[in-house]
């Protein structure tokens, strides 16, 4: 029995997109899972050896060998800095966030050049607006998401990423220019509409039908260089997120687990890229979001410094 275990947990890593979403989104719940499915091989290690199985322990180097593939670069040490780069943190704050102070002191803190925030609700947003000033002179905030930077910003413009059920005021997305020293860039801030885990499965049609929105507009985005940042209700491997994974990198160093703050299970604070390089991604210190802020390096391919 453990080595049939073994041989259905490697199936499940590298086929999982063959697992339907028809019901209950099941595809989209194991996706959102996926790299936990290593946990499995230390238990079926246990019964292998509790057996004495030769036939299981090898067995068992299928999942490892799958596991690996798909995941083992994310343990990999992050290599050093590059020429033309970008230092940029994501973090929803929670609208319930009861220290907005204290969360935005603690982000300025690590020095990036972006800052994007999600969950911004009056009167929060006037101390976030207060305490990033001094360091992060130009920002744009298009409903409750919004973006501080050290460069200048133009061009900023809200993102219709509303699904067609909601009809609420409902504004989560933006898009702006960010002038930097090597060159233009278009970054855009989302926050997703968040899913559930029920009975009936995952239910995320809200979430996959917004991601389709977003990645229309990257699709069309003018501007070469784009960075993505937010919450996105969703991991990378999750096929809900496909319309913005197919058209953008992902990190290729860090799991950076940032959800929930108290027992993180999954990453669903992204930072993607087009014609640039995640380089690597990691959490800060929990805020008092029930989020973690997640910072990354973004190495920006074939930048030419402006003269």
């Amino acid at each position: 029995m453990p080595a049939v275990l073994a041989a259905l947990t490697a199936t499940l890593l590298v086929f999982h997109r063959v697992v339907p979403n028809s019901v209950g989104r099941l595809g989209s719940l194991l996706e959102s899972f996926l790299p936990w499915l290593g946990g499995a091989v230390v238990v079926l290690l246990g019964l292998a050896l509790l057996r004495r199985s030769a036939l299981a322990l090898m067995a068992l180097l299928l999942p490892v060998a799958a596991w690996t593939c798909l995941f083992g670069g994310l343990l990999l040490p992050a290599a050093g800095p590059g020429a033309h780069e970008l230092v940029v943190v994501q973090h929803n704050v929670s609208d319930e966030n009861t220290d907005p102070r204290g969360t935005a002191r603690a982000l300025a803190d690590t020095g990036p050049d972006l800052i994007a925030l999600e969950e911004l609700e009056p009167p929060a947003l006037a101390v976030y607006e207060e305490t990033l000033a001094p360091e992060y002179p130009h920002h744009a905030v298009r409903g409750t998401v919004g973006l501080w930077s050290r460069y200048p910003l133009t061009g900023t413009r809200l993102l219709d990423i509303r699904p067609r059920a909601i009809t609420d005021d409902w504004s989560r997305g933006l898009r702006t220019v960010v002038h930097t020293p090597y060159g233009e860039i278009a970054a855009y801030v989302a926050h997703l509409p968040s899913v559930r885990v029920g009975a009936g499965g995952l239910a995320s049609s809200w979430r996959d039908e917004s991601a389709v929105l977003l990645g229309r507009a990257v699709a069309t985005e003018p501007l070469g260089t784009v960075i993505l940042l937010g919450d996105l209700n969703g991991t990378v491997e999750d096929r809900g997120l496909a319309p913005l994974t197919s058209r953008m990198t992902v990190a290729e160093r860090g799991f950076a687990l940032s959800f929930p703050a108290a027992l993180p299970l999954a990453r669903i604070d992204q930072v993607m890229a087009r014609a640039a390089t995640v380089a690597h991604l990691r959490t800060l210190p929990a805020t008092g979001s029930d989020h973690l802020p997640v910072a990354a390096r973004v190495v920006l391919d074939g930048a030419r410094v402006k003269p």
